[in-house]
């Protein structure tokens, strides 16, 4: 795992200046912290020792605010006194890196990637660099990354537009020693994106399907107010599918008994975290199973004793599990998308609020089930498309439950 990163925090905010003042684009409020404050979270959560904030205007604002130390995170400063643009500024800040290699951030730029992902299959290719991708339904904004395989072929710059595709998502990890070769290792105004990485044949790029976000034009800066509001406040409610949420889902088939019941990754210790972040925690799923005679209610009722009994044992707490026992054909007003079981909740916890609710779930039907009943929906694509026919009802988007907590639950 690459443990150094430098942060680009030197943006001016021009797009943002008539919100944002004579603020530095970085330090951005956004539901009543700064910008970087998040990204930072993040690189702390994922076990980065050591960042270099490679800043410019108004430098001082965020020196003075963040100092040298952030939670874990020892910080140093490389400070431009004229603009260097995005190459110069990570040039003279690989002056303050100790390794040979180390990632690259953007300071107004949020993509929850997994880092010690990228970082290995750095290391592992010996490639000069490796960049984090993500894919858009259309790149016109970003301009588009072509690859084959994990090696990119080539870069197309903005247009009116591109369609969906990848785009540069702004995360990088570099050898030092090919970088410092870059000009010299003198640092001076030259552009990153446009005059070093389209320049070389030997870059790797990894895809990743995770939140991504660039505050960069009001739309987007307005968008990540409600994103990061969403889910930052510690009493809202949060309801979770349980098939391909919580336990891995049994295509065509059911979890029948407790040995069929199997734990996606990673998943208790994040009810724990999830379980200490929201006021209370429910699962609602569609069992129609029982309905077809494959296992009986009781057997269901002794599977969901003994997935509570871990869930408590590591630390985490669901409040209830709301079931729909019902056929998919059957009318049933319990059954997702249906909303029976989220008045069932509210009827048992009468001081539960949809409004300030949300539903994560892997299915259509949870999302339709959220947006009924007026939750914040959250999609977790085990790593699939999300269907065109939620995506208007979908408010975030995450691999699974652990991506989520990781990115949206802030200390």
């Amino acid at each position: 795992m690459i443990t150094e990163a430098i942060v680009l925090a030197g943006g001016f905010g021009t797009r943002l200046s008539h919100l944002l003042g004579n603020v530095p684009k970085p330090m951005a409020p956004v539901a009543g912290k700064p910008f970087l404050t998040y990204l930072l979270d993040s690189l702390d959560r994922a076990g980065i020792k050591r960042v270099v904030l490679a800043t410019g205007y108004r430098h001082e604002v965020i020196h003075s605010y963040f100092g040298n130390r952030y939670k874990q995170l020892s910080l140093v400063y490389s400070h431009e006194t004229e603009p260097l643009l995005t190459g110069g500024a990570i040039l003279q800040a690989t002056q303050q890196i100790q390794g040979e290699h180390f990632l690259v951030f953007n300071g107004d730029t949020l993509f929850s990637v997994d880092l010690n992902r990228l970082s290995n299959h750095h290391l592992a290719s010996n490639a000069p660099l490796t960049m984090a991708l993500r894919k858009v339904d259309d790149t016109a904004r970003y301009g588009a990354v072509r690859t084959k395989g994990t090696r990119i072929l080539s870069f197309t710059e903005k247009s009116a537009s591109q369609g969906a595709g990848l785009i540069n998502g702004g995360i990088y990890a570099i050898q030092k020693t090919w970088l410092s070769a870059i000009r010299n290792g003198k640092p001076a105004a030259f552009s990153f994106e446009k005059e070093v990485l389209p320049c070389f044949q030997d870059l790797e790029g990894l895809s990743f399907d995770s939140y991504f976000i660039d505050i960069g034009i009001p739309d987007d800066y307005h968008r990540a107010q409600r994103d990061f509001v969403a889910l930052s406040q510690p009493d809202r409610y949060l309801f979770l599918d349980r098939d391909g949420v919580i336990n891995r889902k049994i295509d065509g088939g059911y979890v029948c008994r407790w040995e069929d019941f199997v734990w996606l990754p990673g998943v208790l210790p994040t009810l724990r975290k999830l379980s200490q972040r929201f006021r209370r925690i429910f699962v609602v799923t569609n069992q129609q199973g029982i309905a077809k005679g494959c296992f009986t209610e009781q057997t269901l009722h002794d599977i969901h004793r003994r997935m509570l009994t871990a869930i408590d044992a590591t630390g985490g707490h669901i409040d209830r599990v709301y079931v729909a026992p019902d056929l998919a054909n059957s009318g049933s007003t319990l059954r997702k998308p249906e909303t029976g079981m989220a008045q069932q909740a509210i009827a048992d916890y009468p001081e539960v609020e949809l409004s300030r609710s949300v539903m994560a779930g892997d299915s259509v039907s949870d999302i339709e089930f959220g947006y009924r009943a007026g939750m914040r929906c959250v999609f977790l694509t085990n790593g699939l498309p999300v269907p065109d026919s939620v995506k208007d009802m979908t408010d975030l988007v995450y691999k699974d439950l652990t991506e989520m907590e990781a990115t949206l639950t802030k200390e």
